[in-house]
């Protein structure tokens, strides 16, 4: 999240990326590696599938809402509703990776604690 907040606070954001990338890609990529993060901090303090993928999802919106806000007030900067959608979907894709890598076993640390 400071990582984000840096990047979305320049008042020049990374021209030499934006030139070759999608912005929507860029929100999508970086919000899918925060679903992720929130789905594996929620799911290792115990919380059900279901109620860790909900707020995961609903964080890493927040988040994205909140970025979009944030650069409303940074010079040469503009915020959109369609970079926060990216920011969204770019979410619940990194929740959809956790619970696909999860169920495939493929990480043995995103089971729950005390579970096999």
């Amino acid at each position: 999240m400071a990582v984000i907040f840096q990047l979305s606070s320049q008042t020049d954001p990374l021209p030499a990326v934006t030139e070759r990338v999608w912005d929507k890609a860029l929100h999508f990529g970086v919000y899918a590696a925060l679903g992720l993060l929130f789905v594996r901090a929620f799911r290792g303090e115990g919380t059900g599938w279901i109620a860790a993928a909900a707020l995961a999802l609903l964080a890493t919106s927040a988040y994205g809402a909140s970025d979009e806000w944030h650069q409303l007030f940074t010079p040469g900067r503009q915020s959109g509703v369609d970079d926060w959608i990216a920011d969204t979907l770019g979410g619940a894709m990194g929740v959809a990776t956790f619970a696909f890598l999860a169920r495939t076993r493929f990480m043995a640390w995103t089971r729950s604690p005390g579970r096999s």
